[in-house]
């Protein structure tokens, strides 16, 4: 009889477990968190500290009409890279970002940190929506 509720309670515990994590909400804070790091390591040289860009060389991610105006371009380029003319902040850019190797996670993490950096304010970017971005 003992060994049925403790073999009961760990299946229980087992499912609600499961669910508890499947139901979890995206956790913005800590994906911003994470994603400072990931700044620091791969876009601080060319967008520099404060997002402030190199002026004539490399444009704002500080308080950018650019970045804000479509969540999905912003993933696609960091997973792909861009190069070309771009208007940020009404001045016209034309340089390039190189494609990075960075997980769905990763992404979602950076794009979380710039998006939310800066006097940017954005909603959350997820690994799902990466993910569909890469397809």
């Amino acid at each position: 009889m003992k060994k049925y509720f403790l073999s009961t309670f760990i299946v229980l515990t087992a499912v609600i477990q499961f669910s508890f994590n499947k139901n979890q909400k995206f956790d913005l804070k800590a994906s911003i968190a994470r994603g400072q790091d990931i700044y620091v390591a791969q876009c601080i040289s060319c967008h520099q500290e404060q997002g402030e860009g190199i002026e004539d060389v490399y444009p704002p991610l500080a308080k950018s009409d650019y970045l804000m105006a479509d969540k999905n371009r912003s993933i696609k380029q960091i997973i792909n890279g861009v190069s070309g003319e771009m208007k940020v902040n009404g001045k016209t850019y034309n340089s390039e970002m190189p494609a990075f190797d960075l997980s769905d996670e990763q992404v979602s993490d950076v794009l979380n940190y710039i998006r939310n950096s800066w006097g940017n304010k954005g909603a959350a970017v997820t690994p799902a929506e990466v993910a569909s971005a890469r397809k």
